[in-house]
């Protein structure tokens, strides 16, 4: 809903109503960002900065966590057979 305050004066036709806010941020977090809607005023552009950079480390950092886990239990593994 803060995109939407931020951009509805300036961009209303992007940002009608916080429903169409909320899918920007859905977008924007899962990364995909069609480009059908994205903001035109500076604290928009902040805020979808954000937004980027929190879908990125929201799916990057568990991604990393679980694949160095694996990468560990596959070696533990690997050292039992070898033993």
């Amino acid at each position: 809903s803060l995109m939407f305050y931020l951009e509805s004066p300036s961009n209303p036709t992007m940002f009608p109503d916080i429903a169409a806010a909320m899918w920007w941020a859905v977008t924007a977090l899962t990364t995909v960002g069609y480009g059908d809607v994205y903001p035109i005023t500076s604290a928009g552009k902040v805020v979808a900065c954000l937004m980027a950079f929190a879908g990125i480390g929201f799916f990057a950092l568990p991604t990393g966590i679980i694949g160095s886990g694996f990468v560990e239990v596959m070696m533990e593994a690997k050292q039992a057979q070898a033993e």
